[in-house]
């Protein structure tokens, strides 16, 4: 059963807020790495951003926590089918995530004309999930949350800046935590009524993970070289 929810877009420090709850006892914590590592999920989030019926508690199965595309989208239907699930909602000043998610998932993650569009495409037919995976991003994050027009800073940083809005106009104050991870375990930890750990919280660099990890399977590609599958399934 969830029993966190991260309303937080992608690349507001999301993975180390799946750490972060993993080590608090909130394991596994669904991400959208997730679809990597159970390709099963696949199609059950393809239906959901369909606009199918849903049965949360069934997709979410085994999971007790919940963060990061493409979870965020569903905060409101997530938030009403766990009742009692707290909310975090991890934030960042909104130019500087603009950038992050710019250099990271929109540079490797949406479709691309000319010859960037064509090394995609063949990384796409390398790698089937991964070519899912990004189907799913160009119609969950790109098309249906930016309107096609996330290449344009103002516009996007705007829809950021009104998703959470959203959320925080939503959701009770007592059920809603506004956590900017550079505030480390105190405010996560008061917030879920858990003890601090001893150790660090998890400052995880994940856009330079990202883009090495990407640019690996890029060469390989190039190369005709197979990627191994635990180097394949590391997109964040």
């Amino acid at each position: 059963m969830v029993e966190v929810i991260g309303a937080g877009m992608g690349r507001t420090g999301t993975y180390s807020l799946r750490l972060a709850l993993e080590a608090l006892g909130y394991r596994p914590c669904h991400h959208m790495s997730s679809l990597g590592e159970r390709e099963e999920l696949i199609p059950r989030w393809e239906a959901a951003v369909r606009g199918e019926a849903v049965d949360w508690p069934d997709l979410l199965t085994g999971f007790r926590a919940a963060c990061d595309w493409p979870a965020c989208s569903f905060w409101r239907e997530l938030a009403e089918a766990f009742p009692k699930a707290k909310i975090v909602l991890t934030v960042r000043d909104p130019a500087r995530w603009y950038a992050s998610a710019h250099s990271t998932i929109y540079h490797f993650m949406a479709r691309k004309p000319g010859v960037r569009g064509l090394v995609m495409r063949l990384e796409n037919t390398f790698y089937p999930s991964l070519a899912r995976r990004r189907a799913l991003a160009e119609r969950l994050i790109w098309e249906d949350t930016f309107g096609g027009r996330f290449g344009e800073p103002e516009h996007a940083m705007e829809v950021f800046r009104r998703h959470n809005d959203a959320v925080m106009a939503g959701i009770p104050a007592d059920r809603l935590l506004v956590f900017d991870v550079r505030e480390g375990w105190a405010p996560l930890c008061e917030f879920l009524g858990t003890a601090v750990p001893a150790l660090p919280f998890p400052h995880v660099n994940q856009a330079e993970s990202f883009i090495r990890t990407a640019a690996l399977r890029r060469r390989r590609v190039l190369t005709l070289r197979r990627v191994a599958p635990e180097e394949g399934s590391a997109i964040r």
